[in-house]
């Protein structure tokens, strides 16, 4: 089979791979759906000859398929694997991370912070932009019915994201949230919180996200350039300020943005990957008695209840992708991705 490889420098390659078979305990996937994540950006832009362990997220052995948002059917099934955990012809979603499987996080289903380090599909094992995919069978989130495999992989990190973080700081339908940055997560917070029955602020540089948020049911969609950006959201507040902000830009000026639009006893989100920030503790944090949390993907039980939520609620998810592609098409869907001012990418399998 052929699979996606990013090879450095804003260049990727699909490359022959063996078809994958299961070993024990271990599932493959046929895929149907595989996710473009803001954070594929980051291995796509590294420069060449540059490994995966600059990430922070581990090394890899030799040339790894990108993808890290799988959705697909289970295709083959290893010895060990009891039948309510995996069955043949099952839609599944993968949480995308294994770990040693013994430690308190593994056991909670948080597998990437593993005590003994984690593999993240995608990154440092092979990910889903490929036909088939094989995984640990304890990887599996089951995909409800009325959803989509495009609206499966979503979930699978940028929606799934979007959904622990609002979760983390508990979004009420009483809050206004002002949420930096309208790229796939940060438009799936959008989505989410209107859901939820909050008051969404966006903020984007791009007209063409601020749009996109406006349409999901922002109230307000500001330029960050453009605007004292603390002071309109007062503006916008009665002159509080949100009562909760979140970053999903992952840019210096995106979470100190976050920082001064919050309100007094307000909370700051921060899940954006990356780069770093720097705050007046003082006037900012201290002074405001400010709440500043981070939140890193989300848990197996996470992922399923984000899933169940989608579904329950009749949750418009495809709504959030602008382009579908084939995998012979990667190339060009990365160079349109890299851009930054589209919606969410899915290659359909």
């Amino acid at each position: 089979m052929r699979g996606v490889v990013f090879t450095g420098g804003r260049e990727l390659d699909l490359l022959e791979f063996p078809d994958p078979s299961p070993g024990p305990g271990e599932v493959v996937l046929e895929m149907k759906a595989s996710g473009m994540c803001g954070s594929d950006l980051r291995p796509y832009r590294m420069p060449k000859g540059e490994s995966a362990s600059a990430l922070g997220l581990g090394a890899a052995a030799g040339p790894v398929i990108a993808g890290h948002e799988p959705c697909g059917v289970v295709a083959a099934i290893g010895a060990g694997v009891e039948p309510r955990v995996a069955r043949i012809g099952a839609r599944v979603m993968v949480h995308h991370y294994k770990g040693c499987g013994l430690c308190p996080h593994c056991r909670t289903g948080w597998t990437q912070m593993c005590d003994a380090g984690s593999t993240v599909y995608g990154i440092t094992g092979h990910g889903g932009h490929a036909p088939f995919m094989k995984v640990p069978a304890s990887t599996l989130v089951p995909l409800p019915e009325p959803l989509s495999f495009a609206a499966g992989a979503a979930i699978s990190c940028g929606t799934g994201t979007a959904y622990g973080a609002l979760r983390r700081i508990k979004l009420s339908g009483t809050d206004t949230i002002a949420i930096f940055g309208q790229g796939p997560v940060g438009l799936s917070a959008t989505q989410l919180a209107r859901a939820m029955g909050a008051e969404v602020i966006a903020l984007d540089p791009a007209p063409e996200r601020r749009a996109r948020a406006s349409a999901f049911g922002a109230f307000a969609a500001l330029d960050p350039r453009a605007n004292d950006t603390a002071q309109a959201i007062r503006d916008l507040t009665h002159g509080r300020g949100a009562d909760l902000a979140l970053d999903a830009s992952g840019t210096a000026e995106g979470r100190s943005g976050a920082v001064r639009a919050a309100r007094k006893w307000g909370t700051v989100c921060f899940v954006g990957e990356g780069g770093n920030v720097t705050i007046e503790v003082s006037p900012e944090m201290l002074r405001k008695q400010l709440t500043i949390v981070g939140s890193w993907t989300f848990s197996t039980v996470g992922q399923a209840e984000c899933a169940r939520f989608v579904a329950e609620r009749g949750i418009a998810v495809d709504d959030l992708f602008t382009d579908r592609w084939s995998l012979a098409e990667a190339a060009q869907a990365y160079r349109l991705f890299d851009q930054q001012t589209a919606g969410k990418g899915v290659f359909l399998i």
